[in-house]
């Protein structure tokens, strides 16, 4: 059902110092929706994804989950709101200190102040879900790296948001693992699951998302349906891209 607004992001802009990242961005993400973010290096795509939960305060601009600007909250009603966005980052940030079960298990119960069974229930539930319930008793360092970004994809689960903000989740992956995570990202998009997703994996993004948005210095430069952003990209910046991409292959 794709017709409620989750995130809408209007006239979005971030400076760090002089340097202006992001400039003027605007766009909605839809209940159901995958929309993955391209484009070259340097172009804010991680910024702007840390601006959508206000892990980063953008500079001027709103930024609205379901219909309350996160740029006007603050204190536990931002934490609220936060915790309704689960969000997957490049290196993994597991505890390494806690088996993967209880890694999975800590934030529910913290915050949730879910029970110790029922946390050990969803947990277990979840990782059979990314396929590691063979790997509950495991501490992160025994895991592969595709092991430990299922493990934290299957956490961020467990807070059960509402949309998934993955930041170039496969980026420090070995090749042969990236596909594993892939697999479990494409089965949350099968289930409805909101997601924004800053990736250089071209081909998820073609197969996966509903629209593909290009950013290069700082502005969404183009919007549309994959098959058109990789077939007939309107933009020279976009064009050249995409290009690149198709010569290295």
């Amino acid at each position: 059902m794709q017709d409620k607004n989750i995130l809408e992001v209007n006239h979005l802009s971030k400076k760090f110092g002089e340097n202006e990242i992001l400039k003027d961005i605007n766009g909605t993400v839809k209940s159901g929706q995958v929309i993955c973010v391209i484009g070259p290096s340097g172009a804010g795509k991680s910024t702007f994804l840390r601006c959508l939960n206000l892990l980063e305060k953008p500079t001027s601009g709103e930024v609205k989950f379901e219909g309350t600007d996160l740029t006007h909250v603050d204190g536990k009603q931002l934490l609220d709101l936060r915790e309704r966005m689960g969000m997957v980052f490049q290196s993994f940030n597991l505890f390494p200190n806690m088996t993967v079960l209880r890694n999975l298990m800590l934030a529910p119960i913290r915050v949730k102040h879910m029970s110790e069974e029922d946390a050990k229930q969803t947990a277990m539930k979840l990782l059979k879900r990314v396929g590691l319930d063979g790997k509950a008793d495991a501490y992160p360092s025994s895991l592969s790296g595709g092991q430990q970004q299922r493990v934290a994809i299957a956490r961020a689960l467990a807070m059960n948001p509402e949309v998934m903000l993955f930041d170039e989740p496969t980026s420090a992956l070995d090749p042969e693992m990236v596909g594993e995570v892939l697999e479990v990202m494409q089965e949350l998009a099968n289930e409805g699951m909101t997601m924004v997703v800053v990736t250089h994996e071209m081909g998820f993004a073609k197969s996966v998302a509903d629209e593909v948005w290009f950013m290069a210095d700082g502005y969404i430069l183009e919007r549309s349906k994959p098959a058109e952003m990789f077939d007939n990209p309107q933009n020279d910046r976009a064009k050249d891209f995409i290009g690149k991409i198709i010569e290295a292959k």
